[in-house]
């Protein structure tokens, strides 16, 4: 067995930053969109993008060959297409579309990891808020459109792991759920899609109620899924026999964190449970990359936020009360952690 030390994966990964700059620019200038269900040369594409002609043909290659194009023949009059995955995940006109959060990436968090080294050194955010601004969310909030349209971009990456917990959760033994946080009512609706005894009810401040109520009634469920308006710093959470929280907690440092997990344990009944859904990591912090870095995306965007473990979860949902525990894969680096009382 060799054992020689090899640095393809040092490499490989600090270079990573040119592949994810490359895909993150071809959906941000709407290539996958352009694209949809045609075949283009590299020169007819190029044309569309309004791409000055050096673009053609390194950027669309390097797309090929990172498998996020296709192409058929070779050479000038070759013609690109869309894979399969980025029809359906990279087309904007897809009901399925994940783009939304890559724009969001390239937009501002590419920039901002710039700086995760005094992030490191300070303990402080590294976004809007630094360079003296709003923050996105206190901007977001003030501008109803914006805020629709930020929130209409999210649902992509949220749709799979709400489907998922859909899909795996037990709900036989429970009747109403209410989803804290719930912006456009995605996890109420996916859950009262597949089980028809369920009342769900989406929670989030009063601003956010009518993107719900829309989205609820695109959905035809206005008769099964409700809205509720609140502060859940300020207010108690509507009572239900489920509370789920999709990635809400990770937002909060560790008061505010048990201040949502007490909130939670005193609005469910006995035997009601608390799901958490979120890049969950691993236990033993070793092998979840993502819920990792997306713990080290917390301190860029707000300082004392974290992401935790499903011991953490425990350990915490122990201490205001919870008695059982379990833990749901859901899809790719993401997991349902339950708290029964």
């Amino acid at each position: 067995m060799n054992t020689t030390p090899n640095p393809s994966s040092i490499l490989q990964t600090a270079f990573g930053f040119w592949g994810s700059k490359v895909l993150l620019t071809a959906v941000d200038v709407g290539l996958f969109t352009k694209l949809a269900d045609r075949r283009l040369t590299g020169t007819e594409l190029g044309q569309e993008l309004q791409f000055h002609p050096r673009a053609n043909p390194d950027f669309f290659d390097a797309l090929v060959a990172m498998k996020f194009l296709d192409r058929d023949g070779d050479g000038s009059q070759a013609k690109y297409f869309n894979t399969p995955e980025g029809s359906m995940f990279l087309d904007a006109a897809s009901p399925r579309y994940i783009g939304g959060i890559l724009v969001m990436l390239n937009a501002r968090l590419f920039k901002f990891w710039n700086d995760l080294s005094e992030a490191l050194r300070t303990g402080r955010p590294q976004n809007e808020i630094k360079h003296g601004q709003k923050g996105m969310f206190e901007e977001l909030y003030s501008n109803l459109p914006r805020l629709e349209q930020f929130m209409g971009a999210m649902t992509g990456l949220s749709r799979i792991n709400f489907e998922a917990f859909a899909e795996k959760f037990d709900f036989s033994n429970f009747r109403t759920l209410c989803d804290v946080g719930g912006a456009t009512g995605l996890l109420s609706i996916e859950v009262a899609k597949r089980h028809p005894h369920l009342t769900c009810t989406s929670f989030d401040l009063p601003v956010v109620e009518p993107i719900a109520k829309k989205h609820i009634a695109a959905a035809s469920l206005a008769s099964r899924v409700g809205t509720a308006s609140g502060d859940f710093f300020k207010h108690a959470l509507p009572k239900a026999d489920i509370i789920t929280m999709g990635m809400i907690l990770h937002d909060w440092n560790l008061e505010k964190k048990m201040h949502l997990i007490r909130s939670a344990y005193d609005a469910l009944p006995v035997g009601g449970a608390l799901v958490a859904i979120e890049a969950l990591i691993d236990d033993a912090r070793r092998e979840n990359v993502q819920g990792l870095l997306m713990s080290l995306n917390m301190l860029i965007e707000f300082g004392d936020a974290f992401d935790y473990s499903g011991a953490d979860f425990r350990r915490w949902c122990g201490e205001a009360g919870f008695t059982r525990f379990e833990t749901i894969h859901l899809a790719g680096p993401s997991s349902a952690a339950v708290a029964y009382k």
